[in-house]
């Protein structure tokens, strides 16, 4: 997929999310969410902080300390703004495809494309949006070509032993029949449809 599109795309999904963190409260981050791991709030840093990776990684940096979990402060929904705002300008620059993404969360031996990058995170941020919707009970649509691009993603990542590892990006695929493409994506990427009636085996 080209550049200018995952863009795009991308921008969208970013955007989404954006939307659901505002309809945070102060009660809310301490929920579960469909990532087991964290609550609310640790999904938040989490998801703050990959912001300023990439965004990091556009600019040219490479160090793994622009990957260190961040705080969210006072007000983690203005943080987490912040991050949107700097990942989405990061991603500007007419000169982005020409670009080598430094992603050592994901490899310190290899470089990726601006259009593996950009994969990345778009990916990462649909199935993010998900997850705040889901753990504070709201809706989430996305146009058609937001979900064919996402099923194409989801298809093609490896579902192998290393999604068991601490820190794998996404976990073993639920076998779960999903109600919508959306519900594909995210089982296909080791989140239950039905969270949190039912919820993934470890």
């Amino acid at each position: 997929m080209h550049t200018d599109e995952l863009r795009i795309l991308d921008a969208i999904v970013t955007r989404t999310s954006l939307d659901l963190v505002a309809e945070i409260t102060p009660a809310d981050l301490t929920k579960p969410t469909p990532c087991s791991a964290w609550t609310l709030h640790g999904l938040l840093a989490h998801m703050t902080t990959q912001h300023h990776g990439f965004a990091a990684a556009a600019e040219g940096e490479s160090h793994l300390d622009y990957w260190r979990l961040l705080p969210l402060g006072d007000d983690p929904i203005a943080t987490y703004r912040a991050s949107v705002k700097r990942v989405l300008n990061a991603f500007v620059p007419h000169d982005l495809a020409d670009r080598k993404f430094a992603l050592p969360e994901f490899s310190t031996e290899i470089t990726f494309t601006a259009e593996q990058a950009l994969g990345f995170h778009f990916v990462d941020y649909l199935v993010h949006s998900w997850d705040v919707a889901k753990t504070l009970g709201l809706p989430v649509e996305f146009q058609q070509e937001v979900l064919d691009a996402g099923l194409g993603f989801a298809e093609s990542i490896p579902n192998g032993q290393n999604r068991k590892a601490p820190g794998a990006a996404f976990g073993p695929a639920v076998d779960e029949a999903g109600k919508s493409d959306l519900d594909t994506i995210v089982a296909l990427l080791g989140r239950s449809p039905s969270w949190p009636d039912v919820t993934p085996q470890a």
